[in-house]
């Protein structure tokens, strides 16, 4: 027990949940990594899809961005919608489950369940890949390198969630802050040029293969949408907030949701402003657009490597996101009986142990098989967290129409946007990366949901079984027996005596002699033993 206490920390009460509460500015670093480090990939993806249209792909970033920040905006206020109509922390599992049944809750919890498995391994091998691309020397440690950054993360969050905010804190503000600067710097050098700012370093340039169509453009699309990935974690964990508890989360909400889309836009605005190009992922001279974007606003001088550095934690430390929904929502789910009734059970810090320990086992078989890198799961991220998306904003609508409070037509016209498009936007995300991978969400997702639903029969059929069908007869007890084996005579086995005795007089003591023993048990047990109710 000491040892726990000394790696974990000392054991915590119930009444100690107060103090362990998380407020607005540690919440962004609890609930907006994964959200916040969208802005590395998330223009590059976009990107990546408009490389064969060489520079003329740059200046289709700011449309795109344009559209992913307008369905954003769109789930942001359908969220705080959500916020303040579940504040015990409704995610999208209970509110589809209670405005459109339990099936789509269960969806949507597979769907949250899958994003965040995919999550956790997609971070922390894009930190680690950053990392061995500025120092190859590095690369065969890639897999170790990985586990260690997962097992770090899972130490801390099992250490309770206020010590994590704690812990991510200076990373995150560090990446906002570097990036912030760099899109303030290059939007003033763009204006005092006239629009036509000198990048500080040579950029590579890429010659056009082909010209824009809009199965390139939708493609485009889809691939900004990871960007989205991670903004409705805080909807699930509104308990885990300081009075009040609604409002703390609607301006964690704010937070990440505004420099989120600022970072969005600005990255966008630079990489047209500067004529930035994605380089082809695995090339030779692979880049990343945020490195390219960094170096030719600020050159390659001191900043340029702060800012590369809080990048690389930010991508690592992304996955504390769904180490602090993840086990909420497996969680709310075993309530309902479709996972082990342990799940819901608070450990030592206050955390929920057991989805933690689940989640670093998944996260850790992901990395495991794909050595490290997993950039063939990308194409599943949004997939979920758009379905995800969708029942959410569903069971939203659903809510209000049978709502009586004021307003109540308007807020279901709000969320019925954001259930139109972000319905649309999974539309399109299946369709055009089905051949990428997405193809995997039509198999995973349904195997998922046939486990969940097989515990939860089992749990029903139990409950059938053990379940009173008639009037409870209570009958005087017969006279009980004790046996209790005993090897020799101590202060221990004198206590199992006086216990076997509390519970009836008929005790039976039971003694196997060994052949080659010296001991007399007959004679201690004469000596020592003085009841006339024992029977040996």
């Amino acid at each position: 027990m000491a040892l726990l206490d000394y790696i974990l920390g000392r054991q915590l009460a119930s009444s100690e949940d107060q103090q362990e509460r998380i407020g607005s500015f540690s919440g962004v670093s609890v609930f907006g990594l994964d959200a916040l480090s969208s802005a590395a990939y998330g223009p590059e993806a976009a990107l990546t899809i408009l490389i064969p249209l060489g520079m003329a792909g740059a200046g289709f970033g700011i449309p795109i961005t344009a559209a992913v920040s307008a369905i954003l905006i769109i789930v942001y206020f359908s969220y705080r919608q959500t916020i303040a109509a579940y504040p015990q922390g409704a995610g999208s599992y209970t509110v589809a489950k209670q405005n459109l049944g339990k099936h789509a809750g269960l969806s949507a919890a597979v769907a949250l369940m899958v994003d965040y498995t995919l999550n956790v391994a997609v971070g922390i091998s894009a930190g680690i890949g950053a990392l061995v691309s500025a120092f190859p020397f590095l690369q065969p440690h890639t897999l170790l390198l990985c586990l260690i950054v997962l097992a770090l993360l899972a130490f801390f969050n099992l250490r309770g969630l206020r010590e994590a905010g704690l812990a991510f804190m200076p990373p995150t503000y560090l990446f906002v802050g570097c990036l912030i600067l760099v899109c303030l710097i290059g939007i003033v050098k763009t204006v005092l040029s006239g629009g036509h700012p000198q990048p500080l370093v040579e950029l590579p340039s890429v010659h056009p293969q082909t010209t824009i169509s809009v199965w390139l453009f939708l493609k485009a699309f889809a691939a900004g949408c990871t960007a989205m990935t991670g903004v409705e974690a805080v909807s699930n964990g509104v308990p885990v907030f300081k009075e009040p508890v609604v409002k703390s989360a609607q301006l964690t909400l704010t937070f990440i949701v505004a420099i989120l889309i600022f970072l969005l836009i600005g990255i966008a605005y630079l990489v047209s402003a500067y004529h930035i190009t994605a380089s082809e992922p695995g090339s030779p001279n692979y880049q990343s657009v945020l490195s390219l974007v960094t170096a030719a606003v600020a050159g390659r001088g001191a900043f340029y490597y702060l800012t590369m550095v809080a990048v690389l934690l930010v991508l690592c430390l992304s996955a504390n996101t769904s180490f602090a929904d993840f086990p909420r929502v497996c969680r709310t789910v075993s309530i309902d009986g479709f996972l082990p009734a342990s799940f819901g059970v608070r450990g030592r810090r206050l955390v929920y142990t057991q989805g933690i320990v689940l989640l670093t086992a998944l996260a850790g078989i992901l990395l495991f098989v794909f050595n490290g890198v997993t950039d063939r799961l990308i194409p599943l991220f949004a997939v979920g967290a758009f379905l995800a998306f969708t029942l959410s904003q569903a069971g939203m609508v659903m809510h209000w129409l049978r709502s009586k409070e004021p307003n109540a037509y308007l807020s279901a016209i709000v969320n019925g946007v954001g259930a139109f498009a972000t319905g649309l936007t999974l539309i399109i995300v299946i369709v055009t990366k089905f051949a990428e991978g997405a193809w995997l969400v039509l198999i995973v997702l349904p195997l998922l949901f046939l486990i969940m639903q097989a515990i939860e029969w089992h749990y029903r059929e139990v409950a059938d079984e053990i379940a009173i069908t008639g009037p409870v007869s209570l009958r005087e007890p017969s006279t009980l027996i004790a046996v209790v084996p005993l090897d020799h005579l101590n202060t221990v086995s004198a206590r199992a005596l006086q216990a076997a005795f509390a519970v009836t007089k008929k005790v039976h003591v039971v003694h196997v002699e060994h052949e080659d023993g010296d001991q007399d048990f007959a004679a201690d047990w004469d000596k020592y033993v003085d009841c006339l109710h024992l029977r040996s």
